[in-house]
């Protein structure tokens, strides 16, 4: 059994074949947890650089972080056809059909949030689910979210100081995004209906820092829902993950 600060990276057969990067830490024997990255993040930036994988390891949980396509270490594919609808949904339905896993949780930040919803509605039975950075509009106006970072690439390295999409421009700038890859990625993302929600049943988190209202109201996303509890933690969409909060309020949440 590894220490739980250990990480190992492989890779696995993502839909049509692409080679998906997968990055593993705690107990072998430890119940697995399925966490999902954001959009132009990696598994690296959003669960291991800031500690979060860590201190769920710690918890005594195997953490499984694949980087998403045209993400990270994963394949970045610049054929349309490598980019169906729903295609991060086949992703992660394929991760867990390789593992052979039966009994695990899910969690998600942001566009990995969205993907673990489309992802359970897919037919995936977490037993439990943890959305982070999320809100309601999120789901249901993924189109309005969408043109946003498009509109981020199409004008990338033009984007001045002030204008909203300049933070988009600036991450991507630093996590070297293969923005033609990202652009096909972005168009894959379906819309997910408020009403489709119900059909979420397990217990769930909606986490979400104070100041983060990038993609709506996590509180109404959290009503939503059957079974679902809403925390709040400092920070805003881009900050939260470095937070010690956030791992807090997962471990907590998977304990209780």
């Amino acid at each position: 059994m590894p220490m739980t600060n250990d990480l190992h990276t492989e890779h696995y057969p993502g839909h049509g074949g692409a080679r998906l990067a997968l990055h593993r830490m705690g107990p072998e024997d430890g119940n697995p947890l399925v966490l999902l990255h954001g959009l132009f993040s990696s598994a690296q930036v959003n669960w291991i650089k800031y500690g979060t994988a860590a201190q769920l390891a710690g918890a005594g949980f195997h953490i499984i972080m694949p980087d998403l396509r045209a993400h990270g270490q994963s394949d970045a594919p610049h054929d349309p056809a490598a980019y169906p609808g729903d295609v991060l949904v086949a992703d992660a339905l394929a991760l867990i059909d390789h593992l052979g896993l039966a009994d695990y949780d899910l969690g998600g930040f942001s566009l990995g949030a969205r993907t673990a919803v489309r992802s359970v509605l897919a037919g995936l039975a977490p037993r439990r689910l943890i959305l982070g950075g999320m809100g309601l509009e999120g789901l249901s106006g993924w189109a309005r979210r969408s043109h946003h970072f498009i509109d981020a690439i199409d004008r990338f390295g033009t984007i001045p100081h002030g204008d909203p999409a300049f933070i988009a421009q600036a991450f991507m700038k630093t996590m070297k995004v293969d923005r033609t890859a990202a652009r096909l990625l972005l168009q894959s993302v379906d819309d997910t209906p408020a009403e489709a929600l119900a059909g979420i049943a397990m217990p769930t988190l909606v986490v979400c820092g104070a100041e983060d209202h990038d993609n709506g109201s996590a509180p109404a996303l959290a009503r939503a829902l059957p079974n679902a509890r809403y925390v709040e933690i400092p920070g805003n969409h881009m900050n939260c993950v470095t937070k010690p909060e956030l791992g807090a309020a997962m471990a907590a949440f998977l304990a209780g």
